[in-house]
């Protein structure tokens, strides 16, 4: 079994002081570079986002952050403008280990959103990463990152549905939990087969 460790979006907009921060984000990018050595591969996610992308509530006059909206591929979250491309706050957290196999941007297409490291939101535009962790013989995936209940979840219950094995390592994930979204992306994890630890 070939194992790859998934590091989901440790960039400066989800960090203390971005302009979308999770609690104690930057707390896990020490515990995660300190496990980088011990898998086969390492692949970075990266929020790339256009300026005025559709799921930016400034895109939206009448919304605000955090509101509901209804897309052409369903329920979308409107976010804060945050990864705007080649801004700093689109730029890896300064203390992560950047030496990976791969890179993945998603949520680049301006009309959709993209959680997962798999799927655009409508669960069907692959990223392209599957094929290559197919092409490299990876099928165990080690997940950490932010946030556990956004990117992280939706990434590890697509590569679960995928065939993978998956694990989650709680330890070096931070969640925003809002409106119970934390407990809500656990659960749906747990029932995805991924395990949590």
């Amino acid at each position: 079994m070939t194992h790859a460790l998934i590091v989901i979006d440790v960039q400066n907009d989800f960090c203390p002081g971005g302009a979308l921060a999770v609690a104690g984000g930057d707390e896990i990018v020490a515990p995660i570079n300190a496990m980088m050595d011990d898998f086969e591969a390492v692949i970075l996610t990266q929020d790339w986002h256009p300026a005025g992308h559709s799921s930016f509530a400034s895109s939206h006059p009448d919304k605000s952050p955090f509101e509901m909206t209804e897309m052409p591929y369903g329920p979308q979250v409107l976010w804060p403008d945050h990864c705007v491309q080649g801004t700093n706050g689109a730029a890896f957290h300064s203390g992560l280990r950047t030496d990976a196999d791969l890179i993945i941007r998603k949520g680049f297409r301006p009309a959709i959103d993209s959680y997962s490291a798999f799927f655009e939101n409508d669960q069907s535009t692959p990223t392209g990463l599957q094929g290559y962790l197919n092409t490299r013989g990876i099928t165990a995936l080690s997940m950490v990152g932010l946030a556990t209940d956004f990117c992280v979840h939706f990434s590890a219950v697509d590569a679960a549905r995928l065939g993978f094995d998956v694990t989650v390592r709680l330890d070096a994930c931070r969640a925003i939990d809002m409106d119970g979204s934390l407990a809500a992306a656990e659960q749906a994890m747990r029932e995805a087969g991924v395990k949590l630890i």
